[in-house]
């Protein structure tokens, strides 16, 4: 069954609306490279159109009604945003929900020393990563420093172009021998990813008032000091304060247009930002709706979704019983059958078939880059463990609604039987009873700190999340 390229569907006016999404994906990436500066994006913008937190309607004890809008951020790493229907919550939720984290390091809670004239931090790798691609990199740190005090600070340095940025060291080839001879997982070994973050030392009053300038300071860890001091005053940021921070270290540099027909993007973090903006954008973009839309947006995926803002936590639950109780449509039974009754897409990246390594893919039953949004009927390894596997009604009703929407779609495995395999949060989701599926954009080296994408399955994933919220329903299965 061959899948024709989604390019060769499109005419100059589909070829711009592609590309002017493709922009605004783009300029979303450059904004959004951690769970909690995309929560912050989602939020402004929807705010703009009219949302609503849900804890001050709470507390005012506002009731909701059909048509209403409105969003619950969990510890600002996690996002619930609903649009009320007109059917009751008993037939069931249509819910788009993608992850926000992507692979990346993090700095230690002791992370700052000095050797050998340097002043390096240590970091932890969080999700699957090859560590030896991020050596030699620029580097950009984002997050947030929590004080005893209460006060946030918010870091984002690399990024802007008068911005210093940071990096890991590699050893030269000429004395690496040894290194060569390694299997690439140990090349770089975890604690090996330490940041570069300075090398000149503090100048010591002492020093020069005792004529010894141009020589070494006589007092220890100099160059340390002195990047305490450069944190202290530009940021208000004490040693101790590390103890209480979140500090994600990613690649530095703007998401990029790819190839010299610019059909794809390059950027960081496109695992699973390239499916949680178009579901985003498609959340927002319903109009008359008749079963309430869901739009899910969760922290911890890349480390198996743990954790108070993983999936495995119960804010998505407690948000809907919120709203139900709003609407005056709560009890336990009612949520029960709401969460079993509901369709989801898990919208979330599959690998695309590289033509480097043809030999870990299964060419009939992968994605392509170019060739629409894919769908993953299963994932998890060895014999579908761990798997969220798709029942075959569920599929017909969806390959129902993307036809008439004149939607491109393909289907996807990641990698051959007993070679690739992965999970996402379909599993999780599933356990309410609920119809779910893996749906997403394919990908190119996908958890490298550059990933590449098609604007075309991007585009087509965008149409395909909005006709998935207008016309899924179980009633039509």
């Amino acid at each position: 069954m061959e899948r024709i390229n989604a390019w060769n569907t499109y005419d100059l006016e589909m070829q711009k609306d592609c590309n002017d999404f493709a922009r605004d994906y783009m300029n979303f990436m450059d904004r959004g490279k951690t769970e909690r500066e995309c929560v912050d994006y989602f939020i402004n913008e929807a705010e703009k159109e009219g949302y609503r937190e849900l804890s001050a309607l709470i507390a005012e004890g506002k009731p909701l009604k059909a048509g209403d809008k409105v969003y619950a951020a969990w510890m600002d790493k996690s996002l619930v945003m609903f649009r009320i229907g007109t059917e009751p919550f008993e037939n069931g939720l249509n819910i788009l929900g993608a992850h926000i984290d992507s692979p990346r390091l993090d700095i230690k809670q002791n992370p700052l020393f000095e050797d050998s004239g340097l002043a390096l931090m240590e970091t932890h790798y969080y999700g699957g990563i090859k560590k030896y691609q991020y050596v030699t990199l620029p580097l950009a740190i984002h997050g947030v420093v929590v004080k005893k005090s209460g006060e946030t600070v918010v870091l984002n340095i690399g990024e802007d172009e008068d911005d210093p940025v940071f990096f890991i060291s590699d050893l030269l080839i000429h004395l690496s021998q040894e290194q060569m001879k390694k299997p690439a997982a140990s090349v770089i070994e975890g604690e090996a990813l330490d940041l570069i973050v300075g090398s000149r030392p503090i100048v010591i009053d002492a020093d020069i008032k005792a004529g010894r300038e141009g020589k070494e300071p006589s007092e220890k860890d100099a160059v340390k000091k002195a990047i305490l001091t450069i944190l202290e005053m530009n940021y208000g940021i004490k040693e101790e304060d590390f103890e209480s921070a979140e500090l994600e270290v990613v690649p530095a540099g703007k998401a990029r247009e790819a190839g010299f027909d610019r059909s794809m993007i390059l950027a960081y973090g496109q695992d699973d930002r390239s499916c949680a903006y178009p579901s985003f954008r498609a959340h927002m973009e319903q109009e008359d709706i008749k079963r309430t839309a869901v739009l899910l947006l969760v922290d911890k995926e890349e480390i198996g979704s743990v954790g108070a803002t993983g999936m495995r936590a119960r804010y998505f639950e407690n948000a809907v019983a919120e709203v139900m109780n709003l609407c005056g449509a709560y009890s336990e039974l009612s949520l029960r059958r709401t969460l079993a009754n509901s369709c989801m897409l898990s919208s979330d990246v599959s690998a695309a078939l590289d033509p480097t390594y043809k030999s870990v893919f299964e060419a009939k039953n992968c994605s392509f880059l170019g060739r629409g949004m894919a769908f993953n009927k299963f994932t998890g390894s060895r014999g579908k463990s761990g798997s969220n596997d798709a029942n075959a009604e569920y599929i017909a009703h969806l390959r129902g609604i993307f036809d008439e929407a004149g939607v491109m779609t393909q289907t996807a495995e990641l990698g051959k039987v007993d070679v690739g395999g992965g999970g996402t949060i379909a599993y999780i989701m599933a356990l309410y009873g609920m119809n779910v599926i893996d749906s997403g954009v394919p990908v190119l080296s996908m958890h490298s700190p550059w990933e590449a994408i098609s604007k075309a399955d991007l585009f087509e994933a965008f149409k395909g999340y909005k006709a998935f919220l207008k016309s899924a329903s179980l009633r039509n299965m």
